[in-house]
């Protein structure tokens, strides 16, 4: 952290006197209550103060972004136009059948979110959610529940803070997305699609009441409840074109099969879905092993080679060959085995901490086991990303509690090319997931000290 920020921090939680922290935690309860601020039955947010970031940090932040979303952009190019690069990705076979389904726009994912971390030595994109990345509308609810504690009152009385809202960027890239589908001005009639019973429908109402905020018909449709007949995909009464896909397509198909009543419309062009089937090309955490490794270097322009080398960490899909760490000459696999405590397993597509191993978390014969599964289905080995951690107040027993936690950056992607808006989690431990359990959300703000020019 800056100077300034620790600075600010430190000002913040000085004015957390027992009384002030006692009214702020019980407002901060009673409105994560009455708001619906809850990821299944735990609170969204269990700690007194937001994310700061100064200017300069959120202006790296987006210049890291847009660099990297060109190598990204190429990587996809690539792997369209040559089997060979596609291969790399290990897309099953139901999801290479679909690429050849036209999404009707541009975009394979024109809304996303890369995960990201904050090192002394820059940022590092360890992630690239090009599916259904969540939390925006969580993000701009808890800015407006923070911007009325009591202590944030007395916090502006020094600072000025000024929030880093995302869900517009949300609405704009899907009607934008449903402009270009149906060529037309039209307004859509939009369906949040994804299972009744998921924890995230607490942000689904909140999109909700955002879209019909801006004149929009807007229903939550649960995949089971919607039929397509006569050309028309229908949730109830409502005409659906527009499929704002929340539910992630591997579920979907492996309940309701490709002959699903959405599918069906989307791939006879009766329906607009956003994000489209291509999306799994680069949601894939293989797509990051496809920029990483030196064996795509022709790919992409020096410049985006550069991009690579300063913003993704060295990763590669896990199998029995010969490649490259720093220059170096390995066997991959014993490479893995070898270097336990500075790598990290993943599963190729999956989510919420699914299958993820932290080598430097298990001993060596647990970690044995997990790279001979690793081998036996897609998964990509990660060169581990020390955790940043900044203090964070709760209150505990009646009295201010200060604690490390680690936090992670996870800036909000619009049209592939550029941040806009972030989500920040909290963790006390290394897999930083609120899915996973145990994880807190917060707002992000950026803070400056009144009165600085």
């Amino acid at each position: 952290m800056t100077g300034f920020l620790v600075t600010a921090i430190d000002a913040y939680h000085s004015l957390l006197t027992d009384e002030i922290a006692q009214a702020s935690q019980a407002q901060l309860d009673l409105q994560l209550r009455s708001r619906g601020l809850y990821f299944g039955d735990r609170p969204l947010c269990t700690v007194l103060r937001p994310r700061f970031l100064t200017p300069q940090q959120y202006q790296t932040l987006q210049t890291g972004a847009a660099r990297i979303m060109g190598p990204f952009r190429t990587a996809y190019a690539a792997a369209m136009a040559n089997p060979s690069v596609r291969n790399q990705f290990a897309l099953l076979d139901w999801e290479e059948r679909m690429l050849g389904c036209g999404p009707g726009f541009r975009d394979p994912s024109p809304a996303s979110r890369l995960d990201a971390f904050f090192l002394p030595q820059g940022v590092r994109f360890t992630e690239y959610n090009a599916e259904t990345p969540a939390g925006s509308a969580y993000n701009d609810a808890l800015t407006t529940l923070f911007y009325g504690l009591p202590v944030m009152r007395e916090f502006l009385r020094s600072h000025n803070v000024r929030p880093l809202p995302a869900r517009h960027g949300v609405l704009h890239v899907l009607l934008d997305a449903f402009r270009q589908w149906s060529g037309g001005s039209e307004l859509p009639r939009m369906a949040i699609l994804d299972w009744n019973e998921v924890p995230t429908r607490s942000e689904f109402i909140l999109f909700q009441e955002y879209f019909r905020s801006q004149g929009l018909q807007c229903e939550i449709v649960d995949p089971r409840e919607v039929e397509y007949r006569g050309g028309r995909l229908l949730a109830g009464q409502l005409h659906v074109t527009l499929v704002y896909k929340r539910v992630l397509l591997s579920e979907l198909v492996g309940r309701e099969g490709l002959d699903t009543p959405v599918l069906q419309a989307v791939r006879e062009g009766a329906v607009c879905m956003v994000n489209p089937f291509q999306c799994k090309l680069l949601h894939k955490k293989t797509s990051l092993a496809v920029l990483s490794d030196e064996r795509n270097a022709a790919l992409f322009t020096p410049e985006e080679q550069e991009a690579i080398e300063a913003y993704i960490p060295w990763t590669r899909r896990v199998e029995e060959r010969r490649t490259e760490f720093r220059g170096r000459a390995i066997d991959l696999v014993p490479f893995i085995v070898q270097q336990r405590e500075n790598l990290v397993l993943k599963p190729s597509d999956d989510y919420g901490g699914a299958g993820i191993v932290l080598g430097w978390e298990v001993d060596s014969a647990s970690w044995e086991q997990a790279v001979a599964k690793a081998l036996a289905r897609p998964y990509v080995a990660q060169e581990r990303v020390p955790l940043p951690f900044e203090p964070f107040p709760t209150v505990l027993n009646g009295a201010v509690d200060i604690r490390d936690r680690m936090l992670d950056t996870a800036p909000f992607i619009a049209y592939g090319e550029y941040a806009d808006g972030l989500l920040t989690r909290l963790s006390s431990a290394a897999l930083l997931n609120v899915t996973a359990g145990g994880g807190s959300t917060v707002p992000t703000f950026i803070v400056e000290k009144r009165g600085m020019p």
